[in-house]
């Protein structure tokens, strides 16, 4: 008994979409993973950020933090919650954003040649009906813009700090 086109479909319509994007930074990887998971440094490298609303603590599963992002013109609240923080390998948490679908993210970190190699994922499943669309097209290329602003940012951010030195 074959798949439908429809039941393929409805599955392609509801499957999970997951951004990943990597740089080699130049700084030692466990200097840059200290700085970028030190939430006294968020406001150096992430993109659009207002001002950090809570983040008192960034290194247990269940920490969470409260940022406000500015989004097409107007301050939007990002929750965010700590799932798995391993020291100098990988960091996880969820993120929730009102009028945009849930996400999963992962931040890898790994030591090349004595730089940092950081690998940024971002995983969301599109909402259901009109907003499917929407969450397909706009809320992918937005994630992706601040993704690669991220990683400018760091590789500006740590290009400088070598330069102070």
């Amino acid at each position: 008994m074959g798949v439908s086109s429809s039941m393929m479909r409805r599955h392609r319509e509801s499957a999970p979409i997951r951004l990943e994007l990597e740089r080699c930074l130049p700084v030692p990887m466990r200097d840059g993973f200290d700085y970028i998971t030190d939430p006294a440094n968020w406001a150096e490298y992430w993109p659009r950020l207002v001002r950090i609303v809570a983040a008192e603590r960034w290194r247990e599963p269940g920490d969470g933090a409260g940022l406000v992002l500015r989004m097409l013109g107007r301050e939007v609240e990002l929750q965010m919650e700590l799932v798995r923080f391993e020291p100098y390998r990988l960091v996880e948490y969820t993120s929730e954003q009102r009028g945009l679908p849930a996400a999963r993210h992962w931040r890898h970190f790994d030591e090349i040649d004595d730089a940092l190699t950081y690998r940024i994922a971002v995983e969301y499943t599109p909402r259901p009906g009109w907003r499917r669309a929407f969450d397909q097209l706009l809320v992918r290329r937005a994630i992706e813009r601040s993704m690669r602003e991220t990683l400018a940012n760091l590789d500006r951010r740590f290009r400088e700090r070598a330069a102070v030195r």
